[in-house]
């Protein structure tokens, strides 16, 4: 799960070069890591949105800030956490201004089953979305940062520019609402198996 944050220091100490290349307008540096990144960030954004095109949104914008700010980058945390802390700022945004939008589009952006096997697990992701979906945005981002992403704490409050207790009290305060939530999601759907089982 902890794949953008915990790839070696060889993979970290590759992206440090790929940043001072593209800091000297490098467009093969800048190519390889945007690929480097795109695929899981687009699945992190993705588990946030339910909608594709908001998440090559926020990708799209942070490498752009990427481009055009490598000279900042300094080195005094981990590439990762440099660049998703642009992406948190251009996510946060985004989140805010499509919500309702994204609410109405979540049914059709979800993946058709295939077989009966994968309903189960399909309809699990389905409760844990539509109770993530009803956090605040901050405690949903953190949420996903600590346990889809694997940061810590302390990078998640520099991803997020904010005190390490406030990351530990959204977490807090993001598990306690999912434990309430995803029982009441889960039974519309055990009463309604019970029933068409019953009028069979």
């Amino acid at each position: 799960m902890a794949e953008l944050n915990v790839r070696g220091m060889g993979g970290a100490a590759r992206e440090v070069e790929l940043i001072a290349r593209i800091a000297e307008g490098d467009r093969k540096a800048f190519e390889e890591l945007y690929n480097l990144y795109h695929r899981r960030m687009a699945r992190f954004l993705t588990r946030l949105t339910h909608r594709y095109d908001i998440a090559e949104e926020v990708i799209n914008d942070t490498f752009w800030v990427v481009w055009r700010k490598a000279r900042t980058f300094r080195g005094d945390s981990q590439p990762s956490t440099w660049i998703l802390g642009i992406a948190y700022r251009k996510a946060r945004n985004a989140f805010r201004a499509s919500a309702r939008l994204a609410e109405k589009n979540l049914e059709a952006t979800e993946l058709p089953l295939t077989t009966e096997a994968s309903s189960g697990a399909e309809e699990l992701r389905d409760w844990l979305g539509q109770a993530l979906a009803q956090l605040p945005v901050e405690q949903r981002l953190a949420v996903e940062l600590c346990y889809e992403l694997g940061h810590s704490c302390e990078e998640i409050s520099v991803i997020m520019s904010c005190p390490v207790n406030t990351v530990k009290t959204r977490l807090f305060h993001a598990r306690a609402k999912l434990q309430k939530l995803l029982p009441l999601l889960a039974q519309p759907t055990a009463a309604g198996r019970a029933a068409r089982t019953e009028g069979a």
